[in-house]
């Protein structure tokens, strides 16, 4: 297990509260237990908002949950599942050392939804006094219309979740068609922040009609109605999203989109799923010279123990934020521009380079990382001038 100092460096680099990033650490953890599990492993697929963080998209908001829907023959009573999250929890603690033991497990089934929620509770590296806990969902009525995939567990701590460190994932599309539902059913904020999110994302944006497909076949699955722009506008309380988009996504985030800039987002999503527009293609900002053009950021959220929170780039970035930054000039001048990140290059020397935009001016600037004092993201927006290479 690693040490609460650990967890107080990452506040640092990661500009999020001590108990969100425990819960990460453990449920990194828990993924492992559950995904080697030889009751679980074949019988759970694992998705929601938290599949998109561990195991698709490591720059996603911290997600505190875990969803799975149950295949055919596999556990969902309690009676079938306290043994094997029993089991689970006591090989997680026997290679980790993370307590499970302050409080036992606890379940209650929904018969007419042939679902259980679970609770386990957990007692991490900051050794809080009251213990904490993570919420499982486990639902044996959804129907996963792709196949599942074999997923790596996102783990950006400095131990090592022990091979095969995976575990069985609904199909990246089957998560997007699922989150474009659920906004259509209930309309909460973090379905709203999650499918624009997954729709800026460029591997995604050449399959409309992939997500198209899935999307109904989610629908009929569950016999409700095929969602449009009109009906979730129509469907949803504005108000009430604005009331709750706060209260659901900020202690998530690193610092939150303003709400209007996500809610406007839905005709460009809906005009592009039903292949009405594209979204624009964009153009690289520019290489300087010297860069090293086979080097690319790590994928997935990194400890760069540097001194600053260089994620929070990368978070500003694919949220379309900008960032104010204490800078120190080679001439020794200190400034505090307010820019637009595109991108981290490294250049042949070893040294890394973020390439940016200045947000009051519309220029491209480039800034060596070890000069950089501070970063602030700020809750000011951009409309992107060039591709953002930082991965979403």
């Amino acid at each position: 297990m690693i040490n609460h100092q650990e967890i107080k460096n990452l506040v640092i680099e990661w500009g999020l509260r001590e108990d969100i990033i425990e819960k990460d650490y453990v449920i990194g953890w828990l993924l492992w237990g559950l995904g080697s599990d030889p009751d679980l492993k074949n019988t759970w697929a694992f998705k929601g908002g938290t599949a998109l963080k561990k195991c698709y998209v490591e720059t996603w908001r911290f997600s505190e949950d875990l969803d799975f829907t149950v295949l055919p023959g596999g556990p969902t009573s309690p009676d079938d599942l306290e043994p094997i999250i029993k089991r689970v929890l006591e090989k997680v603690h026997d290679e980790s050392g993370i307590d499970f033991s302050v409080a036992l497990p606890k379940f209650k089934y929904f018969d007419k939804f042939n679902s259980t929620q679970g609770r386990a509770y957990y007692r991490g590296p900051r050794n809080a006094p009251s213990a904490s806990r993570i919420k499982l969902d486990i639902s044996g009525v959804e129907q996963v219309v792709r196949p599942t995939i074999l997923r790596d567990i996102s783990h950006g701590y400095s131990d090592v979740l022990p091979d095969p460190a995976q575990v069985s994932c609904c199909a990246f599309e089957e998560v997007f068609a699922e989150k474009i539902r659920a906004m259509g059913e209930r309309g909460r904020p973090r379905d709203l922040y999650d499918i624009v999110l997954l729709f800026r994302r460029r591997d995604l944006q050449s399959a409309p009609n992939v997500i198209k497909s899935v999307l109904e076949e989610k629908c009929r699955s569950k016999n409700v109605p095929y969602p449009t722009l009109n009906s979730i506008q129509s469907a949803q309380s504005k108000a009430e999203l604005i009331s709750e988009w706060k209260n659901m996504l900020g202690h998530q985030l690193q610092a939150l989109p303003p709400f209007e800039d996500f809610w406007n987002e839905l005709p460009n999503i809906f005009n592009w799923l039903e292949g009405v527009a594209e979204p624009a293609e964009l153009s690289s900002i520019g290489i300087d010279k010297g860069e090293d053009l086979m080097w690319a950021p790590p994928p997935t959220i990194w400890q760069w123990g540097l001194g600053v929170p260089l994620e929070s780039i990368r978070f500003a970035a694919v949220n379309h934020l900008c960032v104010e930054l204490g800078y120190s000039k080679e001439n020794g001048e200190y400034s505090n521009p307010v820019i637009e990140p595109y991108s981290l290059r490294r250049t042949q020397e070893g040294k890394l380079v973020l390439h940016a935009v200045k947000a009051q001016t519309g220029q491209p600037r480039s800034y060596r990382v070890d000069s950089i004092k501070s970063i602030k993201v700020t809750t000011g927006t951009f409309r992107p001038r060039y591709t953002i290479e930082f991965s979403v």
